[in-house]
Order: C-alpha cells, then sequence, then structure tokens
C-alpha cells in the first residue's frame, strides 16, 4: 500500500513524473488505480537489454528536469550502468524503482552543481561591475590638464635625473625619442637585454614615484 502522501507527490506536486510513466507505457507500472513497479530477474537480463530497455524513457526523464540533453545523456548513461551493477549484486529480483531512485539522485546532483556554478558566476560578474564601475569613476575623475601641471612635471624630472647617467640616457632614447630596443643597442654598443633591464629599472623608479598618478604615466612615458 502507496503512503498517501507519496500518492500525492506523483500526481500533484510533480506532475512531471507522470513523463516518466508514460514512457513507461510499454511496461506498464499503473494498473487498477494502483502504482506497481515491475520487478526485474537480472540473472537472465544482460547489460544490453537493460540499455534497450530503459534508455529512451530514462533520457526524456532526466531531461525534463536538467533541461541539457549532453548531461541528460551523460546522467542516464551512468544510472543504467549503476543500476546493472547493483543488480547484478542483488541475490533477490530488484525494481525499476532503484533505476529511478538512481536517475533522481544523479540529476539532483547535477542540478545542485549547476546552483554552485550559478552562484560562482554571480559572484564573479559583481566582482567585475564593481571593477568596471571604479574605473568608469576614475576615468571620470581624470582632468586632461593635470597631467601637464608643474607638480607632475617636477616628479618626472626628479625622477629621471635621479637615475644613473647611463639608465637616463636609455629611457630617453626609449621613451621620448621612441627608438626601438635594436637601435639603442646599436648606439650605447650594449645588448638587448642590457637596454631592456635599464628600461625596466627607469619605469620601476617612475612607478614609484609617480604611484598617485599611474593612469598618467603611461601617456607622460611617451610625451615627456
Amino acid at each position: 500500500m502507496i503512503p498517501k502522501q507519496k500518492w500525492l507527490f506523483f500526481e500533484k506536486e510533480h506532475i512531471i513524473h507522470m513523463v516518466f510513466c508514460t514512457c513507461f507505457k510499454k511496461y506498464p507500472i499503473f494498473a487498477y488505480g494502483k502504482l506497481i513497479y515491475k520487478t526485474v530477474n537480472m540473472a537472465q537480463i544482460d547489460f544490453n537489454s537493460i540499455y534497450t530497455r530503459n534508455y529512451h524513457r530514462s533520457f526524456l526523464f532526466v531531461k525534463s528536469y536538467v533541461q541539457d540533453e549532453m548531461a541528460a545523456e551523460d546522467i542516464v548513461a551512468e544510472s543504467l550502468i549503476k543500476f546493472w551493477e547493483l543488480t547484478r549484486q542483488s541475490s533477490n529480483d530488484v525494481t525499476e524503482a532503484l533505476l529511478l531512485t538512481i536517475l533522481k539522485n544523479k540529476s539532483l546532483d547535477y542540478l545542485r552543481t549547476q546552483v554552485c556554478h550559478t552562484e560562482a558566476l554571480e559572484k564573479w560578474s559583481e566582482a567585475q561591475n564593481r571593477e568596471l564601475n571604479l574605473r568608469i569613476t576614475s576615468l571620470d575623475a581624470c582632468d586632461p590638464q593635470e597631467i601637464f601641471s608643474k607638480e607632475i612635471m617636477d616628479i618626472f624630472h626628479r625622477t629621471l635625473v635621479s637615475l644613473p647617467s647611463q639608465t637616463q640616457q636609455i629611457f630617453r632614447l626609449s621613451r621620448i625619442e621612441n627608438k626601438s630596443v635594436k637601435e639603442i643597442a646599436e648606439l650605447t654598443h650594449l645588448s638587448p637585454k642590457s637596454v631592456e633591464y635599464h628600461i625596466t629599472k627607469a619605469l620601476k623608479e617612475m612607478r614609484i614615484a609617480l604611484k598617485d598618478y599611474l593612469p598618467f604615466l603611461l601617456f607622460l612615458i611617451q610625451t615627456a
């Protein structure tokens, strides 16, 4: 005798279960107003038979919940294998309720994982939006006249003249005269790696000195 609450579960709260029952019409599980689970003697059936009998109806049942064909195919395949393995280990006949339980649990695992993924994406999206808004606010507050202010230019030139003479020379050739690393190497008789070292060293000092004006630095080092 099926408890009343279980009957209501099938009949009212989750009518979608009828998809599974309808797909099972070739092997009825409803009879005379009572819910009946068909038993299977696994000693007389192999995996191919299980697959042929259950794949399509199981697929329709799972897909009605997960709403993804590829995910449904994977869930059904895994469930049928598990169902087959469990029934092989059982000395008694089993019911198709076991298969439905496996399908249900694996579908729930998938849906719960999707919820976690969605929540993670939402948090990432919120973080991205905060960063974008910060950049918008920062750029909106940017005053193009400020980059050429006496204060910034003084900091820039003081930092430049504080560098070793060779580093100054290479930085000026690179950022003010727009010469390539190869051209600078030929002019200074240094290796390209040495030229890159001096440029990197100068930029590092500029970033430290102009830490409060970093967005301007990218523009300034090309025009100073």
